[in-house]
């Protein structure tokens, strides 16, 4: 992003723009941070998989507290957030098509460990799909 953007510095960047993306980036690397945490020790695996193969231990546990009662997917949540705070400070529609072709990758990744996720865990991450938002859950 920072290369399609033209390679600016800080000195670039008006101040108050900078805060308020270091503010969103922040909040999206926490978010992630805390996922990761949660799944190692709830969870004690990852769902990731890559084309169909483990590259991780798989998740022992459906987690659906924590960060995952705000979100099926708060790892990558956090991360979109983080990249948002990163196109807020470059403020370039470059910035904006790297991180919407990001974006439309991770999506479909996304699919995959749903996918997966049905597999190991059946009603329960049904039920779990039903009462939680993919990326976000704006209902209770």
């Amino acid at each position: 992003m920072w290369l399609v953007a033209g390679r600016p510095g800080f000195a670039d960047i008006p101040t108050g723009r900078l805060w308020i993306s270091a503010l969103i980036a922040l909040a999206g690397l926490t978010l992630s941070v805390w996922s990761i945490v949660y799944m190692k020790r709830v969870g004690k695996g990852n769902p990731f998989d890559a084309m169909g193969h483990e590259v991780a231990p798989r998740t022992k546990h459906l987690m659906t507290d924590g960060p995952y009662k705000l979100s099926r997917n708060p790892m990558l949540s956090g991360t979109y957030l983080y990249y948002a705070g990163i196109v807020v400070a470059l403020w370039s529609g470059w910035t904006l098509l790297v991180f919407a072709v990001v974006a439309g990758l991770m999506s479909l990744q996304v699919r995959s460990e749903e996918k997966r996720l049905e597999a190991d865990f059946g009603d329960e991450y049904l039920e779990y799909k039903k009462r939680t938002g993919r990326f976000i859950t704006l209902r209770k």
